[in-house]
């Protein structure tokens, strides 16, 4: 790996990072890097140390405020913005979010609700080309972010404290159209399906039965998507003899679109970059993200809950969205909060270790799928970070490796090996909730 620390990453994914490069160095692997070798740490002082940032009793307690900003930072703001703006909302918001540690989820909720809703509702009112752009431009930047967000709802119920439910419940049915997200088809596809079926074969969105750094075959995954998910889904949940779930998918997802023809035989140019043009975009972007989360999937056990996704270690996955590069991690505990998944690798390394599982640095999933499109296994080589046995592996053995767990299943062989029992995963699963 080129093993040079991005100090731009959060502490959290820098105290992993250093642990994992001194577990290198130690197995006599040649780190040409300056990793900050005397401030190591060692397994029970990182634990010790990610356990106090998310601890609200602890003087090491750190709330997440702003995706782009930490703590250390808010000492460059003018010291009467600090004290007298930033740290009495701070103290609120703590009491605001559910749990304390997610001020920026609220930080997030009133920046959308301050700048997509009025802009959208500007559109419907008076539309020029201008703005239009530059709404597009704007929602694309909080996509990802918001839907990591919305992501964190849909698996805990909400973000905020109950005496907020009224906005906590609200939120996403405002905000979602505007992001791409049809009203609960996210919390339906994702934890209920998705999760359910960790990329096995009955996953409407799994990886397994395509080449993975195949174009064309990426294609028909994203085409098959986009046009069929509104059928494939109320279909699934009806073969898996839940009648109600599968009316309750089909009416979110049909009274969407119905909202969206209805506003655009009113005002087409104004749906057209409000709600049409951010659907697709983010059905494109999600299935993007999906590809790489699930693009590495072990050639022999392919149901291992550590063998199916990879980890990322990197500032887009982590520092914009919330951890999301944590993906193993989160299929592990798909409950577990998301501050808390960096403490969980550091306390199950052994596992993930035996279980061979794939960690890579400074790449997100974005470019996972490019660099596999492109067959550029010497880039994804040089983002490999090697765990436990996979250490001291030659550049052309991880190449030769990744190219393995990139191999379309057949039919066959799903069937053969998607009937063995669940392994890889089983000890981490169980010490994680």
């Amino acid at each position: 790996m080129e093993a040079s620390v991005n100090q731009s990453l959060t502490q959290s994914d820098l105290i992993v990072l250093r642990n994992l490069l001194q577990d290198i160095g130690q197995a006599g692997k040649s780190v040409a890097a300056d990793t900050d070798s005397d401030k190591t740490v060692n397994r029970q002082a990182s634990v010790d140390l990610l356990t106090g940032l998310n601890d609200e009793t602890s003087p090491y307690f750190q709330p997440t405020v702003f995706t782009g900003w930490d703590q250390k930072d808010f000492q460059r703001l003018p010291s009467f913005l600090n004290r007298y703006f930033l740290q009495p909302y701070i103290t609120l918001a703590r009491r605001v979010v559910r749990r304390q540690t997610d001020v920026v989820f609220l930080t997030h909720i009133i920046l959308y609700l301050c700048t997509s809703v009025p802009s959208a509702a500007f559109l419907f009112y008076r539309f020029s080309r201008p703005h239009a752009v530059l709404h597009l431009l704007m929602q694309g930047y909080y996509c990802g972010p918001f839907t990591l967000v919305l992501h964190n709802h849909i698996h805990n119920n909400g973000v905020l404290a109950k005496e907020y439910a009224w906005l906590d419940q609200t939120f996403p049915y405002v905000l979602g159209p505007l992001m791409g997200h049809t009203w609960n088809s996210y919390y339906y596809h994702h934890v209920k399906h998705h999760h359910a079926e960790n990329n096995g074969p009955d996953d409407l969105s799994s990886t397994i039965r395509y080449q993975r750094d195949e174009l064309t075959h990426f294609l028909v995954y994203l085409l098959r998507f986009i046009a069929l998910i509104w059928v494939e889904l109320p279909l699934y949940f009806l073969r898996k003899r839940r009648p109600v779930m599968a009316i309750k998918v089909a009416v979110s997802e049909l009274a969407s679109y119905a909202a969206i023809y209805i506003l655009a035989m009113r005002n087409f140019s104004a749906t057209l970059i409000v709600l049409i043009l951010p659907l697709l975009l983010m059905r494109v972007g999600m299935m993007v993200g999906n590809w790489g989360q699930h693009a590495f999937v072990d050639e022999t056990e392919p149901a291992s809950d550590l063998r199916s996704s990879i980890t990322l270690i990197d500032v887009a996955s982590n520092r914009y969205c919330f951890n999301d590069g944590w993906h193993t991690a989160h299929h592990l505990n798909p409950r577990r909060h998301w501050r808390d998944h960096p403490l969980s690798f550091i306390k199950c390394k052994s596992q993930y270790q035996d279980g061979r599982a794939l960690i890579f640095y400074n790449i997100d999933f974005l470019m996972v799928t490019i660099k596999l499109l492109q067959k550029d296994y010497d880039y994804l080589a040089k983002c490999f970070v090697p765990i436990g046995g996979q250490i001291g592996m030659s550049h052309d053995e991880v190449v030769d490796m990744l190219k393995a767990k990139t191999r379309r299943f057949t039919e066959e062989s799903i069937q053969k090996k998607f009937r063995m029992p669940r392994q890889g995963g089983g000890s981490v699963r169980d010490s994680a909730w």
